[in-house]
């Protein structure tokens, strides 16, 4: 099983691109159509309006820059939150149990919290900027 640490770059590669999609995908429609569909979705579930604004522009952005895996911890830790939030205001109305209610916005959280704690990658914007000057990542190894 060591021989699929080396596949890890692209395997954080794929996570990356498949969830920069997801987020782009679903927050560009709510910069695109901000009628008063989107804002009363939101006030109806307990949100303020100009959050379709503020969520929006945290999709798209945020799934930009999990493609090009640039300032990809700190675009995943918020999106992560953001999913927290749209569980807990949107997804959660049938109760804890109703999993089937939050099962994917609870993936692409967990997901982006794993991205977060992770990093980027070696295939990443990221790493050439902040990890190579340092060394790469720390590996779990006995410290003296």
């Amino acid at each position: 099983m060591k021989s699929l640490n080396s596949l890890q770059p692209l395997g954080l590669l794929a996570l990356r691109l498949a969830l920069g999609i997801i987020f782009f995908s679903h927050g560009y429609p709510k910069l695109a159509h901000q009628g008063g569909g989107m804002q009363g979705f939101f006030i109806q579930h307990g949100l303020p309006g100009y959050f379709v604004f503020i969520s929006g522009t945290l999709e798209v952005f945020g799934g930009l820059l999990l493609v090009l895996g640039l300032f990809t911890r700190g675009a995943a830790l918020l999106l992560a939150f953001e999913m927290a939030v749209a569980i807990w205001k949107v997804h959660s109305s049938g109760g804890y149990l109703a999993v089937h209610n939050y099962e994917f916005p609870m993936a692409v959280m967990t997901a982006c919290f794993a991205l977060a704690t992770m990093g980027a990658g070696t295939i990443s914007l990221d790493y050439p900027l902040f990890e190579s000057a340092k060394g790469g990542r720390s590996s779990p190894q006995k410290q003296e």
